[in-house]
C-alpha cells in the first residue's frame, strides 16, 4: 500500500559537499552492501562553470556561503511500492519541475533501501537544491554566493527564496508542499491504474482514531523478539483495513441521492475494497513469511554454528584422551623393556662352580 511521507530540512554551510555524495552513492558511500539501493539520480539548472558534475556546484556552495547561511534545502518523499522504477522516476521529475521550475540548481536520488521490519522495498527519493534563485545572470562561483543586491543585480549573488520570510510563512509554505506532493503522487497512481491515494493530512484531521506507529529503524526491530515482531505486523494489518473501510464509507457518503445508482456504486466499491484487501492480505502474509524464515533461517544457522562448536570442541577432548592414553602406554612399554634384562637374569639364577658332569 502507498503511504506518505515527506519532511524538509536546511543543510548548513560545509554540509553540502558531504550530503550530495550520500544521495548519489558517491565517494566513500559507494562499494559498500549498506549503500547499494541506489535506483535512479539526476540533476538540473547547474550553472555553466559546473561542467555536468553537480559536485562541483555544492563544493562552491560550501566554500563562498556566509557562515552562518544554508547550503541546500532537501526534501525526501516516500514514494509507491506499487510502481515500477520507470514510473518513480517520472513522479520524482514531474515533482521536481512542478515545485523547481528552471529556478534552482538541484540534485536528486532514488533509494529502494530493504524494510527493516517487514523486508519489502521502502522505495524514497532525496531532493536537495540551492535556495539561490537561477534569474538567468552569469556568475562565478565566489559570485553566485553573495548576497543579493536588489538595486544592481548583476553586481551581487543570486537572490535567495527564504529571504525576508517569516517563519509563519515558511510554515505555510511546508504545508503547501505536502498536499501537492500528495496530489502529484495521487495523479500518478491513478495513471498508473493504482486504486491506493495517499492524504497528506494527520490522522486526526482524516478522522482516524489511533496514535501514529512511531519508527523504529533497523536498530530498534532488531531489539524485539519475535512475538513482538508478529503483534505488529498483525496490528498493521488490521489498522490498514480498518481505514480501507473508514474510507469506504465517507465516499459512499458523498452520493448523489438517486438510490440506484448509490447501489451499484456501493457494490462496485465494495467488490474493489474486497480484492484490494486480499491482494494487501496476500502481500502482507508473504512479507510475514518472509520475515519467519528470516528468523527461522538465522536461528537455524546459529544453532548449526554451535553444533559445528561443540562437536569440534568434543573431538578436541577426544582426541586429547586418547593421545593421553596412548602416551600412557607408550611410557609403560618402554619402562618394560628397559627392565627386561634385570628380569632374565633374576631368572636364569648364579652359575655353580666346577666342571660339568657328563657320562
Amino acid at each position: 500500500m502507498a503511504s506518505y511521507h515527506l519532511s524538509a530540512k536546511i543543510g548548513a554551510k560545509g554540509k553540502a559537499t558531504v550530503h550530495a555524495a550520500y544521495i548519489s552513492r558517491e565517494g566513500k558511500y559507494s562499494g559498500r552492501d549498506r549503500y547499494e539501493d541506489l535506483e535512479a539520480k539526476g540533476s538540473g539548472n547547474m550553472p555553466k562553470w559546473v561542467e555536468q558534475n553537480p559536485a562541483h556546484f555544492w563544493n562552491a556552495a560550501d566554500e563562498h556561503e556566509r557562515t552562518n547561511g544554508s547550503a541546500y534545502r532537501e526534501i525526501e518523499v516516500a514514494l509507491p511500492r506499487e510502481m515500477t522504477v520507470d514510473q518513480r522516476r517520472e513522479l520524482v521529475e514531474d515533482f521536481v519541475r512542478q515545485e523547481l521550475g528552471d529556478k534552482h540548481a538541484y540534485q536528486w536520488a532514488i533509494h529502494t533501501p530493504k524494510a527493516a521490519l517487514e523486508g519489502g522495498e521502502q522505495p524514497h527519493a532525496h531532493i536537495m537544491y540551492s535556495e539561490r534563485r537561477m534569474d538567468g545572470i552569469e556568475r562565478d562561483p565566489a559570485q553566485l554566493f553573495k548576497r543579493y543586491n536588489a538595486k544592481s543585480p548583476e553586481r551581487g549573488g543570486a537572490q535567495k527564496m527564504s529571504g525576508g520570510k517569516m517563519q509563519s510563512e515558511m510554515k505555510e509554505d511546508l504545508l503547501l508542499t505536502r498536499q501537492r506532493w500528495a496530489d502529484i503522487q495521487n495523479t500518478h497512481l491513478e495513471r498508473h491504474g493504482h486504486t491506493a491515494r495517499v492524504d497528506h493530512r494527520s490522522l486526526k484531521e482524516q478522522g482516524i482514531d489511533r496514535a501514529p506507529e512511531k519508527h523504529l529503524g533497523g536498530s530498534g526491530v532488531r531489539a524485539l523478539a519475535d512475538q513482538d515482531i508478529s503483534a505488529l505486523l498483525e496490528r498493521r494489518v488490521a489498522e490498514g483495513a480498518h481505514e480501507r473501510a473508514q474510507s469506504s464509507v465517507v465516499s459512499l457518503i458523498d452520493l448523489s441521492g438517486d438510490l440506484g445508482a448509490a447501489r451499484a456504486e456501493r457494490s462496485k466499491q465494495q467488490e474493489a475494497a474486497r480484492q484490494q484487501e486480499a491482494a494487501h492480505q496476500m502481500e502482507q502474509a508473504k512479507q510475514q513469511l518472509s520475515a519467519g524464515a528470516a528468523v527461522f533461517r538465522a536461528k537455524f544457522q546459529a544453532e548449526r554454528a554451535a553444533k559445528v562448536e561443540a562437536d569440534c570442541r568434543a573431538d578436541l577432548a577426544r582426541q586429547g584422551v586418547e593421545f593421553a592414553q596412548a602416551e600412557a602406554k607408550r611410557k609403560a612399554e618402554l619402562e618394560r623393556v628397559s627392565k627386561e634384562p634385570q628380569r632374565q637374569a633374576t631368572r636364569s639364577g648364579p652359575k655353580k662352580d666346577g666342571p660339568e658332569l657328563t657320562r
